[in-house]
């Protein structure tokens, strides 16, 4: 086996830095193997205040190759899903506002990237027969990757944590969110 690249183990080392807020859980997860000769992945998990569902994997790809579509040796790619409230699922504007959560991420925290594209995708499931869960579920799945443009990634991987903090509804951090039961009834 080939050393790993000192381009791969930094980046790797910067992307693992930034520690996300205490609502959203990240865990180092076994990476894709053929999409690279080097990969690295985590996935995270946060519970908004309504309790919504966010989901999601950060995988770093390395090639020193320097893929022409890559235009660099580094790629990033992002896979989310978030529950929706039935409400917001039949936004028409919903796919373009969970595309601005990634974008706005991503320049919030500076991260610089190129070569940015992906998708966003509604899904609304209902559900039948001896299946637990709630009889109707809508979700966003938000698919995206790019090449960042310095090779450390600290800025991308907070970009990564706003995208969940974005997804999963959570207030920006130093702001409470009241629960307007508990407003109404004086308790707050």
């Amino acid at each position: 086996m080939a050393a790993i690249p000192e381009e791969f183990r930094q980046a790797v080392a910067a992307l693992a830095a930034p520690a996300p807020r205490a609502e959203i859980e990240v865990t180092e997860v076994r990476p894709p193997k053929r999409l690279a000769p080097w990969a690295y992945a985590v996935a995270a998990e946060a519970n908004g205040p309504a309790g919504e569902l966010a989901t999601a994997r950060l995988v770093l790809l390395h090639d020193p190759d320097r893929p022409e579509a890559w235009a660099g040796a580094l790629r990033l790619v992002v896979y989310l899903r978030a529950e929706l409230d039935p409400e917001l699922a039949a936004d028409p504007l919903l796919p373009a506002v969970g595309w601005s959560w990634l974008t706005e991420a991503l320049e919030e925290s500076g991260a610089a990237a190129d070569v940015l594209g992906g998708t966003v995708t509604l899904t609304s499931s209902a559900r039948f027969g001896d299946i637990a869960g709630p009889p109707r579920s809508h979700d966003l799945e938000l698919r995206g990757s790019w090449t960042p443009r310095e090779p450390d990634l600290s800025a991308h991987a907070t970009a990564f944590h706003q995208l969940m903090s974005s997804a999963a509804g959570l207030p920006p951090v130093g702001v409470a969110v009241l629960d307007r039961r508990s407003t109404l009834r004086g308790e707050a």
